[in-house]
């Protein structure tokens, strides 16, 4: 080591007026136990308020997907009944317009034997 780099090192020690020539390594800040336990409480609360947000939208939309399957199935069945009652009128008019029924003779009524 030359004698200049010996006298930067020794005046990097003394650089400037009124500091300290030791300098204190920063500690890293560490959480006590009590705040520790305070924090975790405050998140598990914050992670079953979620849950249950979660669960009460399940139910709700579980609701109106029952509500609405309801519906459906009452409106297939009214469908049903209305295309039994259409088939039963238009079945009607089929016979008493068929060729086969125009070609029938009618028939005299008889006497009945008593």
């Amino acid at each position: 080591m030359t004698y200049s780099s010996s006298v930067a090192v020794g005046r990097r020690r003394f650089a400037s007026r009124h500091q300290n020539a030791v300098s204190m390594a920063n500690q890293a800040k560490v959480i006590g136990p009590v705040s520790n336990t305070i924090v975790l409480v405050i998140l598990s609360c914050l992670l079953g308020l979620m849950y249950l947000t979660q669960v009460t939208k399940t139910n709700a939309n579980g609701y109106t997907i029952d509500s609405l399957q309801k519906e459906q199935a009452a409106l297939q069945k009214e469908h049903d009944q209305l295309e039994l009652s259409a088939a039963r009128l238009q079945s009607m008019d089929r016979v008493a317009n068929s060729p086969v029924s125009q070609s029938l003779v009618t028939v005299a009524p008889t006497a009945t034997v008593q």
